[in-house]
């Protein structure tokens, strides 16, 4: 069996890896297209509903909500394709978050406490890899005990409190921004000219081209792919399924950890109670689009797609007064549609 972890595939492997590699198909430009019409509606019919929807300082206050939920979508995008489900993203992303906090309260420095997070978060990943490859648990079940294993922990070494006064440095990365134009106004007071680019969209920019180049342009992607089409298949052609599975995983992981340090940033505060419910937003941007939940089909680009819309829709509703309850039925809603959408394309 070959090594296939930053490896291209070799000459001995069957056509299912080429194959999995012309990705994307034909359905999934259909699907993509579909998403990204929703997503110029909902931009139109929000601005009208409120004039301020367009505005600058709006559209970057868009970027920074949906970074969360854009690094939570990449990493389930991976794991969905592989056709397995991580459930424990949220979790994770509270038990990330609370391990930087902790450690830079204790003393070390923001990259180090940073730096930490994320291998905690890598650490998760890899454990419901093993849980799912190793012990062959189903991925809703291993993922949904390390959810509640995640959560656990954070609740319980920081008593299930706040973790504050972290300073100013920590809040820099989910609050600083690139090209912001401050002036100061004739009261002596300060003024925003221009918000500038947040930080987190920077980063989910940069996070989602590294993982659509190795998606489609490594061995490893393809192998995702291709374990997602048929795992016998390619377990036949040389794929080694749990490695592969193990990457995904790992990957999904270490970029709830990501999210975790974005939105703990924001916050200025480690909570150990954020990131509920943050999985449904995850699957919902893959879904939305254009990620099967029978595997073997999802893009990266589809995924940032489905991220906005969901951000959108989110920041639209407030702007339009409607409360978070009918926001979660709404939200609810189009997660059913994508999925029925998503079978109906399966059927054909």
């Amino acid at each position: 069996m070959s090594q296939v972890e930053g490896s291209t595939s070799k000459p001995g492997d069957l056509d299912l890896i080429g194959i999995a590699a012309s990705l994307p198909r034909q359905g999934d430009l259909i699907q993509k297209l579909s998403a990204l019409a929703t997503l110029v509606v909902l931009v139109i019919a929000f601005s009208f509903v409120n004039g301020a929807f367009l505005s600058s300082a709006n559209a970057m206050t868009i970027l920074l909500q949906t970074a969360v939920i854009g690094l939570l979508g990449l990493g389930m995008t991976v794991v969905i394709i592989t056709g397995g489900i991580d459930l424990s993203v949220g979790s994770v992303l509270a038990l990330s978050g609370v391990a930087a906090g902790l450690l830079v309260k204790a003393g070390w420095s923001v990259p180090v406490g940073f730096a930490g997070g994320v291998a905690v978060g890598t650490f998760c990943g890899f454990l419901n890899g093993l849980i799912v490859t190793k012990l062959r648990i189903t991925p809703f079940i291993a993922t949904l005990g390390m959810m509640l294993i995640a959560r656990g922990v954070a609740l319980q070494i920081t008593g299930a409190a706040p973790v504050s006064q972290l300073g100013d440095a920590f809040g820099r990365l989910g609050n600083g921004a690139l090209f912001r134009i401050v002036e100061k106004a004739p009261n002596g007071f300060p003024k925003v000219v221009f918000p500038g680019i947040p930080y987190p969209a920077i980063l989910l920019l940069v996070a989602a081209v590294i993982i659509a180049y190795v998606l489609h342009k490594r061995g490893i992607g393809r192998h995702v792919y291709a374990v997602g089409s048929n795992e016998e298949a390619a377990h036949l052609s040389g794929v080694s399924v749990w490695r592969t599975k193990l990457f995904a995983y790992s990957l999904s992981g270490f970029m709830a950890g990501l999210a975790g340090l974005v939105l703990m940033s924001r916050l200025v505060t480690a909570q150990p109670s954020e990131g509920v419910m943050a999985e449904l937003d995850a699957i919902a941007a893959a879904v939305i689009g254009g990620a099967s939940l029978m595997g073997g089909a999802g893009t990266i680009s589809g995924t940032m797609i489905g991220a906005f819309i969901i951000g959108i829709l989110r920041n639209g509703l407030n702007m339009a007064g409607v409360s978070s309850f009918i926001q979660q039925i709404v939200i609810g809603c189009v997660v059913i549609g994508a999925v029925y959408v998503d079978q109906l394309r399966n059927r054909r």
